[in-house]
C-alpha cells in the first residue's frame, strides 16, 4: 500500500488529472455505445418500415390502376406525380394521368346526367365506352407528340393563353375567368392546370395534322382559288372538286351559339354574301370555309365546306395495323 502511494506521489498533477479524465471517460463509454446502438436500430428500423409502406402503396396502386381499372380522384392526383403508362405508341408511353383526364371530364356530366335514371349495368357501359374513347384519344395525342418532335412543332405558353382567351367567349358569351373555370369544374371536374394541358393536346395534334396532311393543304389552296376567280360561288367549288370536300347547309336560320366546331361564330363575323378565308375547326380535325347567307342579332343561316384531315388517322390505323399500339390495361366495352 505504501508502494502504491509512494508511485502515485511520484506523478505529476497532470498525469493525475489525465488519468482521472480518462476513468471519466470510460464510464460514460458503458452508457454512450448503448444508446448508439439503439438509435442505429431506431434509424434502420424506420427505413424498414417506411419501405414497407412504400411497397404496399406502390402494390395497392399498381393493382387499383393496371388490374382493378379503378380511376378515382386520388389516384388521377397520384398519376400527375408519379408519370407511369397506361400504354405504349411506337415506344412512346401514353401517361395514365392524360387518360384519366380524358376520361374523367367526359364521364363525370354523365354520371350526374344517368346516376339517378339508369340501372347500374347501363352504366358501366357508358363508363367503358368512355374508357376506350379517352385510352385512344390519348393515344392519339401521344402520338402526335412524338410527330411533333420528329417535325420541330412547339406550342408555346402564348398560344394556349390565346386559346385559353377565346374558349371566354365560346358561344358569343363573355364570361370572366373565374366563372368560366368554375363551369370547367363542375362539368369536367377539371383544374386550370388540367384544362390548359387539354388546349396543349389539342393544339399540338392541330399543329401536327396541318403540317402533315399535304393532300388537305393542297385542297385548300384549290378551294380558294376557286373562291376567288368566282366570287365566292360554293357551287363552283363544289363542280371543280366533288368529293374531296364536304358541302354543308343549316337549312335557315340556326343559333349562333351552336357548337358546330365555330362555324356559327365565324358566320356571325361575315355579312351576307361574304365568305371566310379558311380556318381550323375547334377540334382540330379540318379545314372550315363558311360563306353567310343571312343572319339576325341571335341566329345565322350558312352554308360551308369542310376538308377534313385524313393523314394523320391514316398513319395511327397504320401503327395499329403493324401492332405498335400496346396498352397495359384492359377495358371490357361488352354489355
Amino acid at each position: 500500500m505504501n508502494i502504491l502511494k509512494k508511485k502515485d506521489d511520484k506523478k505529476t498533477e497532470q498525469e493525475k488529472v489525465a488519468e482521472r479524465r480518462e476513468e471519466v471517460l470510460a464510464t460514460g463509454r458503458k452508457f454512450k455505445y448503448p444508446l448508439q446502438w439503439t438509435r442505429y436500430r431506431i434509424v434502420t428500423s424506420t427505413i424498414l418500415i417506411a419501405v414497407v409502406i412504400f411497397a404496399l402503396v406502390f402494390t395497392g396502386g399498381w393493382f387499383a390502376l393496371y388490374r382493378f381499372d379503378m380511376t378515382d380522384e386520388l389516384l388521377f392526383r397520384a398519376t400527375q406525380i408519379f408519370p407511369i403508362p397506361v400504354a405504349t405508341v411506337n415506344n412512346e408511353d401514353v401517361r395514365f394521368s392524360d387518360y384519366l383526364m380524358l376520361y374523367r371530364s367526359s364521364i363525370i356530366s354523365v354520371e350526374r346526367q344517368f346516376n339517378n335514371q339508369t340501372d347500374e349495368s347501363s352504366l358501366n357501359y357508358l363508363r367503358n365506352e368512355y374508357k376506350r374513347s379517352a385510352l385512344s384519344e390519348a393515344e392519339k395525342y401521344t402520338y402526335a407528340i412524338s410527330l411533333a418532335k420528329e417535325q420541330n412543332i412547339t406550342v408555346s405558353e402564348e398560344e394556349i393563353d390565346e386559346e385559353f382567351a377565346r374558349h371566354l367567349t365560346i358561344g358569343g358569351t363573355n364570361r370572366s375567368e373565374a366563372s368560366f373555370l368554375k363551369i370547367v369544374e363542375d362539368n369536367f371536374g377539371l383544374t386550370k392546370s388540367e384544362y390548359r394541358r387539354m388546349l396543349y393536346l389539342n393544339l399540338i395534334k392541330a399543329k401536327v395534322s396541318i403540317a402533315i396532311d399535304d393532300a388537305a393543304n393542297q385542297i385548300a389552296t384549290q378551294v380558294e382559288s376557286v373562291l376567288a376567280s368566282n366570287n365566292n360561288n360554293y357551287n363552283a367549288v363544289i363542280e371543280a372538286l366533288g368529293d374531296k370536300i364536304i358541302y354543308e347547309e343549316t337549312g335557315g336560320l340556326v343559333d349562333s351559339k351552336n357548337i358546330d366546331g365555330g362555324r356559327a361564330s365565324e358566320a356571325m363575323k361575315l355579312e351576307p354574301g361574304q365568305s371566310s378565308g379558311k380556318f381550323i375547326s375547334m377540334n382540330g380535325d379540318s379545314y372550315y370555309f363558311v360563306k353567310l347567307i343571312n343572319k339576325t342579332d341571335i341566329e345565322v343561316n350558312f352554308v360551308s365546306i369542310k376538308i377534313p384531315f385524313t393523314e394523320f388517322g391514316e398513319r395511327f390505323a397504320i401503327l395499329e395495323e403493324e401492332g405498335k399500339i400496346h396498352e397495359l390495361i384492359e377495358i371490357n366495352t361488352e354489355e
